[in-house]
This record gives C-alpha cells, structure tokens and sequence, in this order.
C-alpha cells in the first residue's frame, strides 16, 4: 500500500483527495495535517466521509510526514516549496496542487504570485502534471506541479491542433467559465450566494495567473511562443470549468473531428464527442474526465473548441491521482474510474 500524506486537508481539493483515494484499491492516507483544525475528525468537517475515513487532522509536521511515500500539498501558494526540499532529500514524492512547480521561469512566478522561489533545484527538475502531455516525465518524476483548472482545459482544447500545426499561432482566443468552488472555501465575500447567484461576470481580464501556464506549456506543444488572449468568467454553479477556444485554420479543409479524435484515442480521461455535439458541464461533475467538442465556424476558416471539466477533479485533485498512480507505476485509472454524476 502507498502511505499517503495530505498537508492542507480542510479545502476543498483536499476533501476531495480524501473522498477519490478513500476508493483507491492500493493507498492508505495516514497523515492528514490542519493547524487550525488540528484534533478534529475530517468527517466532522465533511459529513459525506462519514464511514470512508476516521482519520483526524493533526499539525504539519516533516518529520511525521517523512513517513509518508508520497505527500500531496492543497495549500496555499508558497507552503509546498517551503517543505518539500527537506521531504524529497528523505525520499519522499511531492504532488503540488499550488502553483509552486509549474513555472520554471521564477521571474514569471514572482510576477504571478508576488514571491520568490525558494526551492530553485526541485523547480528545475518537476515535472508539469497533464498526463495527456508529460506522462512518461511524470512517471519518473520526484516532484509534480498539479496544473491549474482553467488551464487543464484550455491546454487539453488546443494541444491537438497546435501539435498538428494547423492553426495560427497567434490571435488565439480562449473564454473560460468557472464555477465558484474554484475560489476555495474560505469565507470571501465574492464566493457569498447572494454576491453569485443569477450572474455571469468576467475577471483578471488584463491578466490571470494561469495564463503563464497556458504559454508555457502551448508553447512547448507548439515549438515556439503562442498568442492566447485568456479570460476567465465566475458562473453561478459549484462546480465546472467550460472553454471556448478559437483560433484561425491555415487550412480550411483538415478533418478537425479526425484530427482530435486521432490524439485522444488512447486516453482515459479526454473524451472526444461526436461531431456536432456540444459538452456541457454537469456531465462531467465528480468525474476524472474532459469532454471536448470540435466544431468549424461558419466562415469555415475559424476553429472553434469545447472543452470541460471538473474543476476540483480533472482540473486538481483527480488529476493529482492520476499523476500519483502514473509515479508509482499503477494504472492511472485506478481510483478514478467512477462515472460523472447527474443530475
């Protein structure tokens, strides 16, 4: 069995970690850390482990969690590289679902989260976790950068078409729409009912941080810099990321449907729909999936992609376990196989 530490476990990513590796056939999660709720039972937090878990939470402590062999932070932005250089050196691996290992150029980190990196040797060598990118990486890896939600799907939407070069690299466009759990479960007085219900609204217009995600990583697919003008919107639901993606063909007559079809055939988690169809968010609600669509607009020289997820699962902590079983050299489905939930 993996011995499984989950250091911030109040969250929602972390209550999800709980709830997906309460199922996972071959890990045990034997530290679960809080300060704030230190001694109190999980389930207590979130009635709906009740009977998956007797776990407490307990303080954050590297010696304990050495006795783990494989850690993963739902922190805040900063804690991971505080700790894991001391962790990884006890041979411990280390799956980050912050942002501190998924830039490696530290200017842009500064840039996008007003601090400097403090673990620039583990930096160099973590591994960007999109499987549907970076799976043979991923599998040798010591240390994981959990990519972002909006930018799981944005990259999922535009890797093929990249990698294939049939569109232009620049003037990309990709609308984003997230529910509100993405903001986390603090008390803000943005995530309050009456502030989100009955209202779409755009945010971080002149720049979101997952934008430098979103560069990094097309840019790699794509062999050179990439133009995407992203903007995310906050939508009146719990959970669910929904992009819509537009770029230029260079040329009109590529069989798009074949195209994405033909990239995501062997992949367990990127469901390509039949052509015409349009994915919608609810059907991929606790599931480790992202349904996309491909469609030609009608002056036929525009691509337009659709692209969804669940925010807390495929766009972080499903996405985690993926990337955990793909380490240990499990089948990256196990723990993850439980279908979508509807209505």
């Amino acid at each position: 069995m993996i011995k499984v530490g989950i250091v911030g476990g109040t969250g929602y990513t972390g209550a999800e970690l709980l709830r997906i590796l309460a199922q996972h056939p071959q890990v045990q999660v034997q530290v679960l850390t809080s300060r704030q709720e230190a001694g109190r039972r999980a389930d207590a937090l979130y009635p709906s482990l009740r009977g998956h878990t007797d776990l407490c939470y307990s303080a954050p402590d590297v010696a304990t969690l050495k006795g783990c062999d494989v850690v993963f932070f739902a922190t805040p932005h900063g804690t991971a590289m505080q700790m894991a250089p001391e962790l990884v050196a006890a041979g411990v691996k280390i799956v980050d679902l912050s942002a501190d290992f998924r830039l490696k150029d530290t200017a842009q980190f500064k840039h996008w989260y007003k601090m400097d990196h403090s673990a620039t040797d583990l930096l160099s060598e973590a591994v960007y976790g999109l499987p549907e990118l970076h799976r043979d990486e991923i599998r040798k890896a010591r240390v994981i950068g959990n990519p972002g939600c909006h930018a799981t799907a944005t990259q999922l939407a535009l890797a093929p078409l990249l990698a294939a070069g049939v569109i232009e690299t620049d003037g990309i466009i990709a609308d984003s729409k997230t529910g509100i759990s993405g903001a986390g479960r603090e008390l803000k007085l943005g995530s309050m009912y009456s502030e989100t219900a009955d209202m779409l609204k755009a945010y971080a217009v002149t720049g979101h941080r997952h934008q430098s995600e979103i560069d990094q990583e097309l840019g790699i697919v794509a062999g050179g810099p990439v133009g995407v003008t992203f903007v995310p919107h906050l939508t009146p639901m719990i959970r669910g990321i929904h992009v819509t993606a537009y770029a230029r063909l260079k040329d009109r007559s590529v069989d798009l449907q074949k195209l994405f079809e033909a990239r995501y055939q062997n992949e367990p988690f990127v469901d390509v729909l039949p052509a015409g169809d349009h994915p919608e968010t609810r059907s991929v609600r606790g599931g480790n999936v992202c349904r996309i669509a491909v469609h030609k607009a009608p002056d036929t020289k525009t691509v337009v992609v659709l692209s969804v997820i669940d925010n807390l699962v495929k766009g972080a902590s499903g996405q985690a376990v993926q990337c955990m079983n793909l380490m240990f050299g499990l089948d990256e489905t196990l723990g993850l196989k439980a279908p979508p939930l509807m209505p």
